[in-house]
């Protein structure tokens, strides 16, 4: 009798701690399940740096980065966007390109620890997940080449077809095969050197309307019946298909993004972004996350239609995650027509466009630009802190 009852007990025992396994195991599942479903991201941008970090010692530098992350984490966001190489630079210990000026104040200057290193560090110990975002053709925002450091590899090319000099900046020509091999090199420094989640690229790809015409004249030679547009679409093209391969290549989990121009038409006039053909094919992205930088009494485009003509044109299995505006909470959106004062009037816009987008079939989340407007006092307003409260509310519910 004695025998059976200590079997019995030790079965029991044994389905109990099975089923708080299986529960444990379930729990761990569902969460990652959630987690995938609805990314949560903001941008950290130079802009950051410049504001936090220039001048301080690093200690007081590592304190900001974790006051960052904490801030991050305690809204309830669970993704950041961060900018890793604005400039033809580096905030990484790179062996392509230099250390970036945003962190030291001079190009190439080392600023004594590796910022991506201790971001991503830090970020995953708090369960967020961090996305290297790169600027791929911005060399500088200024003309002024004696800014440059001479390990940069632009230096090298400045009297080439390879870069052009404007009163608009410093840029690598999208139509060189060289420009495009150093962004791919960069994209296979960081995604085998650091743990990072993704990699993404932002809308500045053609920036000067002349910097390859010598290419094109080239190029038409031989192909008499291409236009100008499709010769600039293919050479953008060809740039993010090098990257996904040698992404996806590398490690498939890594997840590869682009955020273009919220005005779909603006990506083939301007920019050059083939956003249709990246929703249609395979092999060039796994996010798109348009800057849908519209509120909805927006004149010209309304949050909701722009919204809609960008979910119409998703044909494969892309992911739609939009980047909000939260730089126009409390503000005047001179660029909105009739309804300029919309952003100014109400404290709600933000949170009204998290709960239209979960209604969409499409839904996986959205990305907020950039943080110094949710946390900096300085840019603050009392929008700010109601949108806040209320974005708060909407995640725990």
């Amino acid at each position: 009798m004695k025998k059976i009852f200590v079997f019995l007990l030790i079965f029991i025992s044994f389905l109990v701690c099975n089923a708080i396994v299986v529960q444990d195991k379930y729990q761990e599942v569902n969460e990652t399940f959630n987690e995938k479903q609805e990314m949560k991201g903001i941008y950290i941008s130079y802009l950051e740096y410049l504001t936090y970090f220039q001048g301080n010692s690093l200690t007081i530098n590592r304190a900001y980065i974790n006051k960052m992350l904490d801030n991050i984490k305690t809204l309830g966001l669970n993704t950041i966007f961060l900018q890793v190489s604005p400039f033809s630079d580096s905030i990484y210990n790179s062996k392509i390109f230099p250390y970036s000026y945003t962190l030291s104040g001079v190009e190439g200057k080392n600023p004594g620890m590796d910022y991506l290193d201790y971001f991503l560090t830090e970020a995953h110990k708090r369960g967020l997940k961090l996305h290297a975002w790169i600027n791929p053709y911005r060399i500088s925002s200024s003309n002024d080449i004696e800014k440059l450091s001479k390990v940069n590899p632009a230096y090298s090319l400045l009297n080439t077809n390879d870069v052009k000099v404007s009163n608009k900046g410093i840029y690598y020509n999208p139509a060189s095969s060289k420009a495009i091999d150093l962004i791919v090199k960069q994209v296979y420094e960081i995604i085998s050197n650091y743990n990072v989640d993704g990699i993404h690229l932002d809308d500045y790809f053609y920036v000067d309307q002349e910097i390859d015409q010598v290419n094109y004249l080239k190029y038409i030679e031989k192909n008499p019946n291409i236009t100008l547009t499709d010769y600039r679409l293919n050479m953008v093209n060809t740039m993010i298909k090098n990257v996904y391969k040698t992404i996806k290549d590398y490690n498939s989990e890594i997840i590869f993004s682009i955020a273009p121009d919220g005005n779909i038409n603006n990506n083939y006039d301007i920019h050059f972004a083939d956003v249709k053909t990246w929703l249609l094919e395979n092999d060039y992205v796994d996010i798109i996350m348009p800057q849908i930088y519209y509120g909805f009494e927006n004149q010209y485009r309304p949050f909701n239609k722009a919204l809609d003509e960008w979910v119409s044109l998703i044909k494969n299995d892309v992911k739609i995650i939009p980047v909000l505006a939260f730089y126009k909470v409390g503000t005047v959106d001179n660029q909105a027509g009739s309804g300029k004062n919309e952003w100014l009037e109400n404290d709600n816009i933000i949170n009204r466009q998290i709960l239209t987008l979960q209604k969409q079939k499409k839904y996986e989340g959205f990305a907020l630009f950039r943080y110094d407007f949710l946390f900096n006092e300085n840019l603050a307003n009392d929008k700010t802190k109601i949108e806040l409260q209320n974005m708060k509310l909407t995640f725990n519910n």
